[in-house]
């Protein structure tokens, strides 16, 4: 994303972000894996190499990864969820950077308004 120098621009670009920040729909911040492995029991097909397939979600509370698993039949509706919560967080990080921008260009901006009197 490239930063413009003035502050009107900013602005505009900020107010922009910020309108965008609404959620379509449920917000998840997590990753869909699949994971296979062996189950266990001795006379099962996962002992000859088949293994046992499932979705599972990975997250972080307090720090330690949690997964759950996700049923087939929603595995499309969450990856929705983890795509709304991806772009509402390249647009915090957007909006991030272009207040700092606003508030750095403020000083220079006031300094050229005061020269014009």
């Amino acid at each position: 994303m490239r930063v413009p120098q003035h502050p009107t621009l900013l602005r505009r670009m900020l107010q922009g972000r910020v309108r965008s920040l609404t959620a379509r729909g449920p917000v998840l911040t997590a990753s869909l894996v699949r994971i296979a492995k062996h189950c266990g029991h001795k006379g099962c097909h996962c002992q000859k190499g088949q293994k046992h397939v499932g979705n599972y979600l990975t997250f972080k509370v307090a720090g330690k990864t949690r997964t759950v698993y996700v049923p087939l039949d929603l595995v499309a509706e969450v990856r929705e969820w983890i795509a709304e919560g991806r772009r509402l967080k390249v647009l915090m990080r957007e909006s991030s950077v272009l207040a700092v921008a606003l508030v750095a260009s403020h000083v220079a901006e006031r300094r050229r308004k005061a020269g014009r009197s």
